[in-house]
């Protein structure tokens, strides 16, 4: 019987903890290493990066981490997998060759190619989402190193797993456990502690980053090096389950997952199995996510202290849309938004005060310059009482714009270039399936009628948001039948725009998924243009979650709330 592949992660990002990898071959045995590099607001920063140098567009942070580490992987047989390639893969991997030569260390290196697609007027990237096919074939050809651009962040999983059991494109429940286990691998720590709604539970200062013991059958348990930081529990699996997901059918390039089939069991300690998990043919098209520069934007921040609070920002604003009718340079989009973070009767200064926000947006980066910065600085001596700002207003900064578009899957050029250099095309999946909603499954009998409290909802459930584009999710979910006896029927679409009214006028989806006791929501269009437009407070979602967690819901008496986190 083939052993189970252990595949650890030591990126969920750009900018993730350095010595990961170094922490990750020794902590603990492996077969496969991978790093997740790549995210929308990645692509847009190695676009520019490329810009500047033809030569790069790939994330420089990796190879740093390999100069150090290089030899260690190669001493204990662990394989690396990474899409950090970004926009320029080859040159990355010619990269590490030359590292390899220097040093001596005779590694096999393999890269990815396909993924970039011809880019559209105004636009500094577009590139196709792969699967792990590429991958595979690389690791088949005896690569040690497999250098990708913009696959799925699940095919650094998918890929090493078809090679080592030799699934093909057909084995969709196999392959479908492994997208499901890739996808709670890929974010990091976010599956060992971090971020997570429960952090009270558990000592999650620096957790440990995740590794997956994937069995043939594509089953897996997701755990940890031992004696490392962190926890790995049902709910810490669920809450990545959940973040950046949508309804029952989780599409890729390699298999469409079942979300509503995943089955989770606590199999010891820092031990979570994932089973069940039923695959079916992917959709016939492959995302292509496109970045361009929106236009110019700029900000400043505003601090009122003490009394009259709302009176201060009217005079600010009165103030400040004067000074741009005299310049006569408005920009085509000015937004306000005052953070009543300041208290009574405040021991200290800080607690007294408020922030009065202002962002503007144009496509002329004059218009968003000079004429702001200059208009917020000749207030300083004129204004209301105490006037002062965060920081000195700015010349201003351009923003970027994702949008996704889809194209047959067939027209994309998948190819691994294999350690000797040669070109092996990979076939496109060959079965596909359109992409239908699921039936909305049963709902569990609600919980009888009785006595009620006000308590927040978070005493009683856990969530993860994030964004997709101009889209975002919250996942809900809690941890007892009786609570999901509850939830199913109070958290409504209703009920969830009620409590959060910035997404009332927004269309919001649910998905129920009734094996995690989870509730999926998705606001369509609640971040505008997507992360790096910037067009929200938050504008990755990332604690829309915790606000909702935050509101007070009506909970029957039976059912016990979780105590406040002591500080």
């Amino acid at each position: 019987m083939t052993r189970p592949l252990r595949i650890g992660n030591a990126s969920g990002f750009y900018g993730d903890r350095f010595d990961a990898v170094r922490d990750m071959l020794t902590d603990g045995p492996l077969d496969v290493l991978t790093g997740d590099y790549l995210a929308e607001l990645t692509m847009l920063i190695l676009g520019r990066s490329r810009i500047e140098d033809p030569k790069r567009g790939y994330a420089s942070t990796f190879l740093r981490q390999l100069e150090e580490n290089l030899g260690l992987a190669h001493e204990r047989g662990v394989k690396i997998v990474t899409n950090a390639g970004g926009l320029n893969p080859a040159g990355l991997a010619d990269a590490v060759r030359e590292l390899a030569d220097r040093t001596g260390i005779p590694v096999r290196v393999a890269h990815v190619e396909g993924d970039s697609r011809p880019v559209p007027d105004g636009c500094l990237t577009a590139n196709a989402y792969l699967g792990g096919a590429g991958i595979t074939a690389c690791l088949r050809a005896g690569a040690d190193i497999v250098v990708t651009g913009r696959v799925t962040d699940a095919a650094l999983v998918t890929g090493p797993a078809a090679a080592h059991f030799g699934w093909g494109p057909g084995d969709h429940d196999a392959l479908a456990g492994a997208v499901v286990a890739g996808h709670v691998l890929e974010c990091g720590t976010q599956a060992t502690g971090g971020n997570y709604a429960f952090f009270g539970d558990h000592d999650v200062r620096r957790p440990g980053f995740p590794l997956a013991e994937i069995h043939a059958d594509g089953s897996s348990v997701i755990t940890k090096h031992e004696g490392t930081g962190g926890v790995v529990d049902i709910g810490t699996v669920t809450a990545q389950l959940l973040y950046e997901t949508g309804g029952a059918r989780y599409a890729g390039p390699d298999v469409t997952a079942r979300l509503d089939t995943v089955r989770l069991t606590q199999d010891g300690p820092d031990r979570v199995r994932i089973g069940g998990v039923r695959g079916e043919a992917p959709p016939p098209m492959l995302k292509v996510g496109t970045n361009r520069l929106g236009g110019w934007r700029n900000e400043v921040v505003f601090v009122l202290t003490g009394l009259d609070i709302d009176a201060k920002a009217r005079l600010v604003r009165d103030q400040f849309a004067d000074a741009l009718d005299r310049a006569g340079s408005k920009p085509a989009e000015v937004r306000w938004e005052l953070a009543r973070t300041d208290r009574a009767d405040a021991g200290t200064e800080e607690t007294a005060s408020a922030l009065l926000r202002l962002v503007v947006r144009d496509p002329d980066a004059e218009a968003v310059g000079r004429a702001v910065s200059g208009a917020a600085v000749e207030l300083a001596l004129g204004s209301y009482p105490g006037f002062h700002v965060t920081a000195p207003p700015g010349k201003g900064a351009p923003y970027g714009v994702f949008e996704a578009a889809y194209v047959p899957a067939g027209e994309v050029e998948h190819v691994a270039v294999l350690p000797d250099g040669t070109r092996e095309a990979v076939p496109a999946a060959g079965e596909y399936r359109d992409l239908d909603e699921v039936a909305e499954p049963a709902l569990p009998e609600p919980l009888p009628a009785g006595p009620t409290r006000a308590v927040p909802l978070g005493r009683l459930a856990g969530a993860r948001s994030g964004d997709k584009g101009g889209d975002a999710n919250v996942g809900v979910w809690v941890r007892s039948d009786d609570a999901w006896r509850w939830l199913a029927h109070e958290l409504t679409v209703a009920r969830f725009q009620e409590l959060l009214p910035e997404t009332a006028g927004l269309t919001v989806v649910r998905h129920v998924l009734p094996r995690l006791r989870a509730l999926n929501f998705v606001v369509h269009g609640l971040l505008g243009e997507g992360v790096a437009a910037q067009a929200r407070f938050d504008p990755q979602a990332k604690a829309l979650g915790e606000w909702l967690r935050s509101r007070h819901v009506t909970v029957p008496v039976q059912l016990p709330a979780d105590p406040e986190v002591n500080a």
